[in-house]
């Protein structure tokens, strides 16, 4: 008799399931069993894709947007995105410099899977967005993790980068702001580290912006190619509809970069899956050109419930964390809980231990440290009700009260 097993890659046995989704499938499941269940996991807006942009969808249906378009985009989304890149971010692009694809995911992925030979590195800040690390050994290449402390705001320093790069060296991975830590760079920190890139040519840098718009207070989003111009023949500016204009669903994505790069791109988008969905690039379309009201009104909503939920999260004997300066993710240390022993006498001796702690005893489901590279710490999402917030940190509270030290 076969294996049934044989019909799976071995190549799978290095990938993990996304945490963030399986954190959000546990808390789904949870609810299906009857539960009350508090969710800190989501990392999509809590709102619905705006009006004006689900009626141009609408509209884009009716009219006859129901067909295969060209594998990097409709012209039409690809001079919105170009028109974009220009009016917010100062930086200048040729129609064959960007690529659209079905998310900003699929974009990264083909990116690496474009341009990534057996061996080569790429160095990856951590805390680091879950899917980075499998994305890379998915496509042969093999993940230098830099640890960035919170002592330095969570983010690479020149010195650490300079300490990573090797002659296997191919990529450079940022993310700003940054899942799930929340930390900006400033137009100083990506000139540091652009100084060090500039002695080393044959790094390249995958820029991922997606969070951009979610900035707070006087922090401002800056782009690497703002600070450092001269790394555009080997820069990677990925971004996205899904997280500014509350279109996950959507799917749409796009990057900006080198045109060779770009190009194939294309080639492998056209082996997978062929185009985004028309509709859906009308409707993205407008929304990069249309009113960015919307924009500006989730921004103003997430700023309340960060420092709601920060205030509420330190009050808590146990946790800490800073006011992050972006995207909608709170990073705490949970370091005072861990060793502290819960009333069925189970010590908790990590952060997977106080994630399964909080969604068992306080019924909050929370996503682990470990999984974004930095243990004794969690990611709490705000994008979520002020009532749910209120409503997660009583329940956490309380099950934290009840801890005893081992």
């Amino acid at each position: 008799m076969s294996n049934t097993n044989e019909i799976v890659a071995t190549r799978l046995a290095v990938v993990k399931p996304s945490a963030s989704l399986a954190a959000k499938a546990k808390a789904d499941a949870l609810r299906a069993a009857g539960r009350d269940v508090i969710d800190f996991t989501t990392g999509e807006p809590d709102f619905p894709t705006p009006q004006h942009i689900v009626e141009a969808g609408v509209q884009a249906l009716q009219s006859g947007h129901t067909r295969y378009t060209a594998s990097a985009g409709t012209p039409a989304l690809r001079q919105a995105i170009v028109r974009k890149l220009q009016r917010e971010n100062g930086l200048s692009y040729e129609l064959n410099e960007v690529v659209v694809g079905s998310g900003a995911k699929p974009i990264i992925f083909n990116a690496l899977m474009a341009s990534l030979n057996e061996g080569d590195e790429v160095i990856i800040p951590a805390p680091y967005w879950v899917s980075y690390p499998d994305m890379v050994l998915l496509n042969g290449g093999t993940p230098k993790i830099v640890y960035c402390p919170a002592s330095d705001g969570f983010k690479l320093t020149a010195q650490a980068l300079v300490n990573s790069i090797t002659p296997k060296t191919k990529w450079l991975v940022l993310n700003s702001p940054n899942n799930p830590t929340g930390a900006v760079y400033t137009h100083a920190e990506l000139r540091s580290i652009a100084d060090v890139l500039v002695k080393h040519p044959h790094v390249h840098v995958l820029t991922d912006e997606i969070y951009e718009h979610f900035v707070y207070g006087d922090t401002k989003h800056v782009s690497l190619l703002n600070a450092a111009p001269e790394l555009r023949d080997r820069t990677l500016v990925v971004n996205g509809l899904s997280k500014a204009y509350a279109m996950t669903g959507w799917r749409v994505g796009y990057g900006a970069g080198p045109a060779a790069l770009i190009k194939a791109i294309t080639l492998l988008i056209t082996q997978t899956t062929t185009c985004a969905t028309a509709a859906a690039q009308a409707a993205a379309a407008f929304a990069l050109d249309g009113p960015q009201v919307c924009v500006d009104e989730g921004r103003q909503l997430y700023m309340g419930r960060r420092d709601h939920m920060v205030a509420r999260l330190n009050a808590i004997e146990g946790i800490e964390c800073d006011l992050p300066g972006g995207a909608f993710y709170v990073f705490a240390s949970v370091a005072g809980l861990i060793g502290r022993q819960t009333r069925l006498g189970k010590t908790l001796k990590n952060d997977l231990d106080v994630t399964e702690f909080l969604r068992e005893d306080a019924g909050v489901v929370v996503i682990d440290g470990t999984s974004y590279g930095l243990p004794s710490y969690l990611r709490f999402s705000f994008a979520t009700s002020m009532s749910e917030i209120d409503r997660g940190c009583d329940a956490i509270a309380a099950a934290v009260s009840q801890l005893e030290l081992s």
